[in-house]
């Protein structure tokens, strides 16, 4: 894969640093390993990032549902837009409007937010929303109750920020769906554009070197390859 490929350009440097002894040729080798170093260290890091989030990501990002049995409400009957400073959700809960305003609870978190509605026509009600796209102000946000209806204000944390998603989750889904670019053919390009230059730039010493470095870099490459 991208980051196998790119522990294989290391030792290849890593080779031909041992070979090189000019040193205009060291700094470029040295350039160009601490480079790819970096690449290898960054791709982990990624990886790492990745895992988590996708753990994250196994929680249902909006659920709205009876807590008791009996029929569900599926998660469209709520819809959102936004303004500067809030992002307003809408969920349709029929005859809510009538039920005690201490039956209607909404907690808060940095990146969620939970809606609990107690003994409406003789059920309770809940909706979960967790990975909201952007941090929201917990202290700033709130909820009211129209007819039939939920607004959930969640206080955008930056104002005049646009959401294009409500959660990091739709975002990712949506991003799935875009063409994506492979980086391992340009950070093997990189490494081979700068061995050309130096090459090029060189004397036939230099140049020999190179080639006899090349080779055995190449010879130990395919013994290792045998081993497995």
């Amino acid at each position: 894969m991208a980051s196998e490929e790119l522990q294989k350009d290391l030792e290849e440097v890593k080779v031909l640093l041992e070979k090189a002894t000019r040193k205009r040729v060291c700094d470029a080798l040295m350039a160009e390993k601490s480079k790819i170093e970096t690449e290898i260290k960054n791709k982990m890091q990624q990886k790492s990032q990745k895992k988590a989030e996708l753990l994250d990501n196994e929680k249902p990002a909006a659920v709205v549902a009876p807590i008791t049995t009996g029929y569900k409400v599926k998660s469209s009957n709520y819809g959102w837009d936004q303004s500067d400073k809030f992002v307003k959700i809408y969920i349709t809960l029929s005859g809510v409007h009538q039920v005690p305003t201490e039956n209607v609870q909404v907690h808060f978190t940095e990146r969620s937010f939970d809606l609990l509605v107690k003994n409406l026509n003789g059920k309770s009600y809940s909706m979960i929303v967790n990975n909201l796209l952007k941090p929201i102000s917990v202290e700033g946000s709130s909820k009211k109750v129209k007819t039939d209806t939920v607004l959930i204000l969640c206080r955008k944390k930056v104002k005049n920020t646009r959401w294009d998603y409500l959660t990091q989750l739709e975002k990712e889904c949506k991003e799935k769906e875009k063409p994506s670019y492979d980086t391992e053919t340009d950070s093997s390009e990189g490494l081979m554009n700068v061995l050309k230059k130096i090459y090029e730039d060189g004397d036939d010493d230099l140049k020999r070197t190179i080639d006899k470095a090349w080779v055995e870099s190449r010879e130990k490459q395919s013994k290792g390859d045998t081993e497995f």
